[in-house]
């Protein structure tokens, strides 16, 4: 016998938990599937930009995450490494929502809100493997649990948050478009780094095509990661992964610009992995009921920072809109416009930034050092990924003063 719900969440992460909290919280019917018992650490993203952390201020998960989890810095040290010197950047003060990066242990995160959804009212199934789906005026899920079979649930609409390997893009007959090219990323969980736990720290190397990114999460522990440009001679090594590529990581890391004195008595918390960082998006995520948010409707390159601050974007806007109307499929095809303009400016800025500081083939680097020397003096010449997002005006004319084309 079917049961019937308003929203069907397919994944129990910060997108398909933060919406079903908001949904619950409201009076909506909501059902959340998950299909770990426990979160387990991946690499994955574990710092959320100023304007997500905006989002998370109006969705009520900012407090929520910071008191259990969360840990808030306020400062952006960045250095182009043979151009520059370290620039300190306060987020706080030099951002329109006056607040700092917030960082957390990612299974930590997922489980304080997907508890906070169960809280609010939503229905959560964990363990539960969904097997297929079908969409219409009525959708419906069949999902496997173990010990009792297969059982069916109905919903109005159905959100699809499974992540950047989504296999409800495939069930919903969405079309995946995917960048050609972008960086590759290596991250690694350490205890005992020595730097500094009250700032973010970026090295970017344009010369090399590499990015060292080190995010302080709290308790003496960081979240590093290598970003390597796939026509720089460095990714011609073997992939890093695994116990045995501890000593490359941290090889890149210094290579990249990383003091090798940070890593002395470092030690390894955590899984190392590398995996590809070029953007896959769905346009319009929206189709016969079925929604996409967060890393199904689209992956930024996470070599940039964004992927949590879009998550949290895709779930205040969907919610705005189902809750503001009956019409939902009218309101999710409203949602679907709206992420199309929000991604669409992200992925433009992040395309850009990635030209200039990491590419290495010969067309991009003729125009480099001149530049980079520019953007180095004239700091208004930068696009703000970290405090203004997607409401940077990404146009024309904003391209061509970043890449000093003006």
């Amino acid at each position: 016998m079917a049961q019937d719900y308003d929203v069907i969440a397919i994944g129990g992460g910060l997108a398909g938990a933060a919406l079903s909290k908001k949904l619950a919280e409201s009076g909506l019917h909501v059902l959340v599937l998950e299909r770990e018992f426990a979160f387990r650490d991946r690499v994955r993203g574990e710092q959320m930009h100023c304007w997500g952390v905006a989002e998370a201020q109006t969705l009520g998960l900012y407090d929520l995450l910071l008191e259990t989890c969360g840990h808030e810095v306020r400062y952006w040290s960045q250095q182009f490494v043979g151009f520059s010197e370290p620039r300190e950047r306060d987020l706080v003060m030099s951002t329109p929502h006056r607040v700092g990066s917030l960082n957390f242990y990612h299974p930590d995160m997922q489980s304080v809100v997907l508890d906070a959804a169960a809280r609010a009212g939503a229905t959560v199934r964990r363990g539960v493997r969904v097997s297929g789906l079908a969409c219409g005026s009525r959708c419906s899920v069949c999902v496997h649990e173990d010990g009792n079979g297969d059982r069916i649930y109905r919903a109005r609409l159905l959100v699809g948050a499974d992540g950047r390997n989504s296999a409800c893009r495939r069930w919903g007959g969405f079309r995946v478009e995917r960048d050609t090219e972008g960086m590759i990323i290596s991250g690694l969980l350490l205890k005992g780094l020595r730097a500094p736990e009250d700032r973010l720290i970026s090295f970017l190397n344009p010369r090399r095509g590499m990015l060292s990114l080190t995010v302080p999460i709290g308790q003496g522990r960081f979240r590093t990661y290598v970003c390597i440009h796939k026509s720089s001679r460095e990714f011609s090594r073997r992939p890093i992964s695994g116990r045995a590529g501890i000593s490359d990581f941290v090889a890149a890391s210094i290579a990249a610009g990383a003091p090798a004195s940070w890593y002395e008595g470092a030690q390894a918390a955590g899984p190392l992995a590398s995996f590809n960082a070029a953007d896959s998006w769905v346009m319009h995520p929206h189709r016969e009921g079925m929604v996409l948010i967060g890393d199904a409707a689209a992956s930024n390159d996470p070599s940039f920072g964004c992927g949590l601050s879009l998550t949290l974007r895709d779930v205040r806007v969907l919610a705005e809109h189902l809750l503001a109307t009956d019409d939902w499929l009218g309101a999710a095809d409203a949602y679907a416009a709206e992420h199309d303009r929000h991604y669409g400016v992200i992925h433009r800025l992040t395309d850009w930034a990635r030209e200039l500081f990491y590419n290495l083939n010969p067309a991009a680097i003729s125009d480099r050092e001149r530049a980079l020397s520019r953007l180095v003096a004239d700091r208004s010449r930068a696009v703000d990924i970290i405090g203004l997002g997607p409401e940077f005006p990404a146009d024309e004319s904003h391209r061509r003063h970043f890449l000093s084309e003006d």
